[in-house]
């Protein structure tokens, strides 16, 4: 029998048995790499299917004492035989399904071979895929209930183009351990080339719909859309407030128990923000794909209804801002923005320098690697930025306590002492829960800054809201600016800005030493801060009179 084999396959046999080599003559370019099999749970996993009709028929049991009557029996002989079939087809199929990482030799043998992830599968056609290291784009690894419970997990390696799931390598199930291992060594083999040899740096892929209520807009656009309506019904003379449905509504919803009306009321909120939320991801993101055009021209095309094609040429490009607001971030995804000039002014900058839509992290760092055509800047090891002085803790506690709790808590009081008592209980509560929320906030925003050097890149990460890590040529910045004031003067801390002709027009380092700032930004960017340093000049030799 003949096995089909997709172009790019190493030389190996598929029909070897399990756990062989591949049958390669002495010499060839690719080592001997062992295949490996799916975990044996797999089986497990296929069974989830019973759950329905077994607990349908348990009820049925339940509700007549007992008694099962001829149309359950049939059921549940028709279940028992489905099992044995899928059982059986599930069982082969593991059998038959194996993969491995292909790597080439080192020598004179290996030629212009690359690594090769491959895949073995088939019932009754036996099938090879094999695809380059270097073509796949994403790794994600999905468990559902029946996986959790079982440690298992299902990996799905999407390729160049893959975005409709037709060039996707998928295997159920690993191991969470071992699909760990597994997609970290796709992923190294993968940065290392994907950005230097595919044009293609990312296309959209429907799963990253699970992002799009991670945003603002979930809730802030229900206002947005609320307040239009509003503004546009008062355009045409009539008053909102006035109709009769609304005043009704009002009326019902203020004489209903409001411990039920208003978790009722955001539920509503949430459902209609996800769902407008999810339709503004398809209608701008629809058919985006992000390429190099040519070795100097990037562009990015996306957009349903209204269709947008941006250019960004090579020169122009001065880094990229990796962007992580907090919901998204606790979904662990993020998105990429471009810095780069001729993009318009700020606001038009922010529509048009978008590079990926909210997406999971890992794809985001991969992304920004291919924007900037090598692995992007602390990805690697993110710890490697240098932190910045307790005293920056302190100051976003005060910030915090001064700014937030305080205002609240004393106009709660006050109201309170003046109207009801009810307002100086929710002045407690207020600042209980406030004060622990700004100091969780504070931590936050703290451990989030960093600065440091990354060969021709400076990079800085600050924020809590919206944590933003900017990778930015060193060589694109064109002025530092200083920024203190008395409180900052007092913790000696300075805020150092970086000036570049893109994106921002300046991108901030907040609560650096004071006596460190000048240093890193004259080796950071040399050449602009010299002439205004003071060096310390040779130390006096005893018994030698100054001058």
């Amino acid at each position: 029998m003949s096995t089909p084999r997709e172009p790019g396959a190493p030389g190996t046999d598929p029909d070897a048995p399990a756990g062989s080599g591949p049958a390669a003559p002495p010499g060839a370019p690719f080592e001997e790499t062992p295949w490996r099999r799916l975990d044996p749970r797999t089986l497990l996993v296929h069974c989830g299917w019973m759950a329905a009709p077994l607990g349908s028929l348990a009820l049925t049991a339940l509700a007549t004492g007992g008694r099962i009557n001829t149309e359950a029996w049939i059921t549940l002989a028709a279940i028992s035989a489905s099992f044995a079939v899928l059982t059986t087809l599930g069982l082969i199929r593991w059998a038959r399904t194996e993969f491995r990482i292909t790597i080439p030799r080192r020598g004179e043998g290996a030629g212009g071979a690359s690594p090769t992830f491959d895949v073995r599968s088939g019932l009754l056609t036996r099938r090879l895929r094999s695809v380059p290291l270097h073509r796949i784009r994403t790794v994600d690894l999905t468990a559902t209930p029946v996986h959790r419970v079982l440690g298992v997990t299902v990996l799905r390696a999407g390729t160049a183009g893959s975005g409709d799931g037709s060039s996707e390598l998928s295997l159920e199930a690993l191991a969470v351990p071992e699909a760990e291992r597994l997609r970290t060594e796709l992923l190294a083999y993968a940065d290392a080339e994907a950005v230097a040899n595919d044009p293609v740096v990312a296309r959209i892929n429907w799963r990253w719909l699970r992002y799009a209520p991670l945003t603002f807009w979930v809730i802030g656009g229900v206002f947005v859309v609320a307040g239009g309506a509003y503004r546009a019904l008062d355009g045409i003379g009539i008053e909102a407030w006035k109709l009769g449905f609304v005043q009704r509504a009002f009326t019902e919803f203020g004489a209903s128990a409001l411990w039920l009306t208003i978790p009722a009321a955001l539920v509503v909120i949430l459902a209609l923000g996800s769902v407008g939320a999810v339709v503004l991801y398809v209608e701008n993101w629809w058919s985006y794909c992000l390429e190099w055009t040519d070795s100097r021209t990037l562009r990015v095309r996306r957009g349903l209804l209204t269709t947008r094609a941006v250019t960004i040429e090579r020169a122009r490009l001065r880094g990229v801002v990796l962007r992580e607001p907090l919901l998204l971030r606790a979904g662990g995804g993020a998105l990429v923005r471009a810095v780069a000039g001729g993009l318009g002014n700020r606001e038009e900058n922010r529509k048009r320098s978008g590079l990926l839509p909210p997406a999971p992290r890992a794809e985001a760092l991969r992304v920004a690697g291919g924007t900037l055509r090598s692995p992007f800047p602390g990805s690697a090891a993110p710890a490697a930025l240098t932190p910045h002085p307790r005293v920056a803790l302190r100051r976003r506690r005060v910030r915090g306590l001064l700014f937030v709790v305080l205002p609240g808590t004393a106009v709660l009081a006050g109201l309170g002492a003046a109207f009801t008592p009810v307002l100086l209980h929710c002045a407690w509560i207020y600042a209980l829960v406030t004060t622990a929320l700004s100091l969780w906030l504070a931590r936050d925003a703290y451990r989030n800054l960093g600065h440091g050097l990354d060969g021709p890149y400076l990079v800085a990460r600050s924020g809590t809201f919206s944590r933003d890590t900017v990778a930015l040529q060193r060589d694109a910045i064109a002025a530092w600016t200083f920024s203190t004031s008395p409180f900052t003067r007092r913790a000696r801390l300075v805020t150092l800005t970086a000036a570049v002709a893109a994106g921002e027009d300046g991108y901030r380092i907040p609560d650096l030493p004071a006596a460190d700032a000048p240093g890193f930004a004259t080796t950071a960017a040399p050449g602009i801060l010299e002439e205004f340093l003071v060096h310390p000049g040779p130390a006096p030799v005893p018994g030698q009179r100054a001058r």
